[in-house]
């Protein structure tokens, strides 16, 4: 008989959901990675209309986790390290309140642990600017349609992911090696 695995989910938003997808599926301890959108005010809301701005959505990435093999704490410094979390609103080229740097947090222990990441990087010298990351509860989660699923696996010679995410996960790859999926290391 098998013990039960207790899952967790914690919600990002740093830029494109691609982006953060491909990172957060390479991580060891990470079960699904789900793009989707959080933090608007109108109900299952379509790609078209995040990207327009006027939903008040974040693309996120919805992680299910599991706490004994990876921390909330390790997932957080991943999302400090991979994107740029001193610019407001917008993540290289794209621009707006939908590719804003948030973590949305599911309880108050993740709060605690987004506010202690997010003043560890602003003090680590790491950025030049301050941390501009939003720290804010989950109310909602819708996910994205199905096209923008695994979207850099299915996609990875589309201009944008090679302009793009390529380079994310790249990075990820130079400073987190050790917490990669066994089978996705060299």
């Amino acid at each position: 008989m098998s013990a039960e695995v207790n899952y967790e989910e914690a919600t990002f938003g740093a830029g494109c959901f691609w982006c953060i997808e491909a990172v957060f599926q390479e991580l060891k301890g990470v079960v699904n990675v789900y793009p989707g959108y959080s933090g608007g005010h109108i109900k299952n809301p379509a790609y078209r209309e995040v990207c327009n701005g006027t939903t008040g959505h974040a693309e996120v990435a919805r992680i299910e986790f599991d706490p004994s093999i990876i921390s909330y704490s390790e997932l957080l410094e991943v999302f400090f390290k991979t994107h740029d979390p001193t610019t407001l609103n917008r993540q290289g080229a794209d621009v707006g309140t939908q590719y804003r740097s948030v973590v949305f947090y599911h309880n108050d222990q993740q709060k605690e642990l987004a506010d202690s990441a997010k003043q560890i990087t602003d003090e680590s010298g790491l950025y030049a600017n301050p941390v501009v990351t939003a720290i804010d509860p989950l109310i909602n989660f819708f996910r994205a349609e199905a096209d923008h699923h695994n979207y850099y696996l299915n996609n990875p010679t589309a201009p944008y992911c090679q302009a793009v995410v390529r380079p994310k996960v790249e990075k990820f790859r130079r400073q987190f090696e050790e917490l990669r999926k066994a089978e996705l290391r060299q």
